[in-house]
């Protein structure tokens, strides 16, 4: 694993433990060797994710649409900074960049991008290990929704099982470093097939 792709708020967040975990997770991934692959963004925790990164030595890829480079105020002090036309081609290339994933709390953007990925883990478009941060019980809510959708028939537990979920930045790391087996059944399909 070389680099690992966070979706996170371009907000912070009413709770200081927010930004907090997006700065522990942006040290211990440079850290660790690990670069990061983020939306770009200079505010909210996409900044304090970067900021924790660069300022422990590490690799930071930046992927941001060309209508959003203003309003989200992109991060111009990144090793890379990509302005794309969509945000299709953002989230493509952030999947080509990365070898898993990691949701930290946001909004339904953050959502949007983290259940993209964990379906194409679902569907067998790729087999990188996905992660949700439940930073501060943030996540809670989404993890019970989770296990009503495997109790009412709608999600498989080895489905459920590709999403890795822990509290703390070193526990989630442990977590996606360890094996990733595919689901059981279910179609297998191409990303041009999707």
């Amino acid at each position: 694993m070389e680099r690992i792709c966070v979706f996170a708020g371009s907000g912070s967040g009413h709770r200081a433990a927010y930004a907090e975990a997006a700065t522990a997770l942006g040290d211990m991934l440079a850290r660790r060797g690990l670069g990061v692959v983020f939306g770009g963004g200079h505010t909210g925790l996409m900044g304090f994710l970067a900021d924790a990164a660069l300022q422990a030595g590490g690799e930071v890829i930046g992927v941001i649409p060309e209508a959003l480079r203003d309003r989200e105020l992109a991060h111009e002090g990144v090793t890379r900074l990509e302005v794309v036309d969509s945000m299709h081609t953002r989230k493509a290339l952030m999947n080509d960049y990365a070898d898993a994933f990691v949701a930290l709390p946001g909004g339904v953007g953050t959502l949007e991008e983290l259940f993209e990925v964990f379906t194409w883990a679902q569907l067998g478009i790729h087999h990188k290990p996905c992660g949700l941060l439940n930073t501060d019980g943030y996540y809670d809510p989404l993890n019970r929704f989770l296990e009503d959708m495997v109790g009412a028939g709608f999600l498989r537990p080895d489905q459920r099982a590709l999403l890795e979920v822990a509290e703390e930045p070193a526990a989630l790391l442990e977590a996606l470093a360890g094996p990733h087996p595919g689901p059981t059944g279910g179609p297998r399909l191409t990303p041009d097939e999707a």
